[in-house]
């Protein structure tokens, strides 16, 4: 067995025991989503979206939240912690690499987006008939690049927090701010025009407003995605710049 695959199974089982970390990114989003569309309202066509219902919007949103959750309050304590108790530091001086255990807490993450995704996607369109995407092409484009803006905005809280106590606090920092440009609290759609600019240059709100475009049929904007990827690039060579082992 290779030493990343090592790696990989370990920290699958300790991913595996912790249930808090697996609620809040494989169930909550998709409660949120229920709870939502448990609302009648909500369930009704809007003129001001377009057509669309408030419920539609909430299936993209719910994705997104997984993408936050898992990125910037579940990964990064994780990572700050094996560099605070000094588990980088002593990989450093063995075959089995440092590298290898960033690696695997990126997949495993990854991987419970996955789940996540697929989980709402599933909920939306069986319990409160959602289409599903559209343009699946553009879709899958834009939630690879959401997916990557929310890992790499995880990196960069890991590189720059020296304790996992500041680690909580700058995710946290940062959590609420993702929150909303995803649209968690208002849908991007929803937004007043000049607002819906301003949160299309963030990563999230571009990401949300490119998914909205592609679950409607539309391939997404080159603007959004462009705006995604430059702030992935931009994030990870903080992360790359700023990180330690030790």
């Amino acid at each position: 067995m290779s030493t990343g695959t090592a790696v990989l199974k370990a920290e699958a089982r300790l991913f595996t025991r912790e249930p808090g970390a697996l609620f809040w990114i494989l169930a909550f989003p998709t409660l949120l989503l229920v709870v939502i569309g448990c609302i009648p309202a909500f369930r009704e066509p809007s003129a001001d979206l377009g057509g669309l219902r408030t419920v539609d919007l909430y299936v993209p949103i719910a994705i997104l939240l997984a993408m936050i959750t898992s990125a910037i309050q579940s990964m990064p304590p994780v990572l700050t912690g094996y560099r605070e108790r000094g588990i980088l530091r002593r990989m450093a001086t063995t075959p089995m690499k440092p590298g290898a255990l960033i690696n695997a807490q990126i997949a495993l993450h990854g991987a419970a987006v996955v789940g996540s995704t697929l989980i709402a996607l599933a909920v939306g369109r069986l319990a409160f008939g959602v289409a599903l995407p559209r343009q699946l092409a553009g879709y899958l484009v834009a939630l690879v690049l959401a997916a990557l803006s929310a890992l790499a905005i995880g990196a960069a809280v890991s590189a720059v927090s020296r304790t996992t106590k500041i680690t909580q606090a700058v995710g946290s920092a940062v959590f609420f701010p993702a929150m909303f440009t995803s649209g968690v609290w208002l849908p991007v759609g929803a937004m007043p025009e000049l607002l819906q600019d301003i949160v299309g240059l963030t990563p999230l709100g571009a990401s949300a407003q490119a998914l909205d475009q592609a679950a409607a049929g539309q391939w997404p904007s080159w603007t959004h995605l462009a705006v995604t990827a430059v702030w992935t690039v931009a994030l990870v060579a903080v992360a790359r710049r700023r990180f330690t082992w030790e």
